[in-house]
C-alpha cells in the first residue's frame, strides 16, 4: 500500500510503515438443514442459551461431506446420506458467546437421513423451530432463517 499517513505531530509518514489492520478470526463452521412442515431443525447444547442449527467443525484433513456426517451423528444419532447432500449456503455473523470481530462461517447442507432422531453427546434439546422463533438462535442462524424465509421454506 502506498500513500501517506499524517501523524499527530503533523508529519507525514509512508502508510507502508504502518501496520496493517488486525485480520478477523473465522470459526469455520458446517450445519445441517433440515425442514419439515416449514419447520427447521435445532438444537441446543447443554449450558448455552440458544438454539443452533446442528452440525459442528471439521477434523483435521475432513472433508465437508465427511464432517457434517460424523458431526450429525455423534449429537442426533443419525446417519446422513452422503449421496443426498446438497450445498445451501455460505454465511458469516458474529459469533454468539465470543468477543466482538469474531466471526462464525456456516457452510450449510441439506440432506436425507437414516435412523431416528435423538440428541446425543453435548446436545440437551432437539426442537422444530419457525420463523417467529428466530429470537432464540445465534446470529448468523438468523441469517440463515431470513434465506430460508425469503426462499418460502420456512414460515
Amino acid at each position: 500500500m502506498t500513500g501517506k499517513n499524517y501523524n499527530t505531530e503533523g508529519r507525514q509518514d509512508d502508510l507502508q510503515n504502518c501496520e496493517e489492520p488486525a485480520k478477523p478470526i473465522i470459526i469455520d463452521k458446517l450445519a445441517w438443514i433440515e425442514i419439515k412442515n416449514k419447520a427447521i431443525l435445532s438444537t441446543k447444547s447443554y449450558g448455552k442459551d440458544k438454539y443452533y442449527i446442528p452440525g459442528g467443525k471439521r477434523e483435521l484433513g475432513e472433508t465437508d461431506e465427511q464432517a457434517l456426517i460424523r458431526e450429525i451423528n455423534e449429537e442426533l444419532s443419525v446417519i446422513l446420506d452422503k449421496n443426498s447432500l446438497q450445498y445451501i449456503g455460505t454465511f458469516e455473523a458474529q459469533a454468539h458467546g465470543h468477543a466482538e470481530g469474531i466471526i462464525v462461517k456456516m457452510t450449510c447442507y441439506s440432506g436425507k437421513y437414516s435412523g431416528e432422531l435423538k440428541a446425543n453427546s453435548e446436545i440437551e434439546e432437539i426442537k422444530w423451530l419457525n420463523y417467529s422463533d428466530k429470537d432464540k438462535v445465534s446470529e448468523v442462524d438468523k441469517i440463515i432463517f431470513d434465506s430460508l424465509h425469503d426462499d418460502h421454506l420456512l414460515d
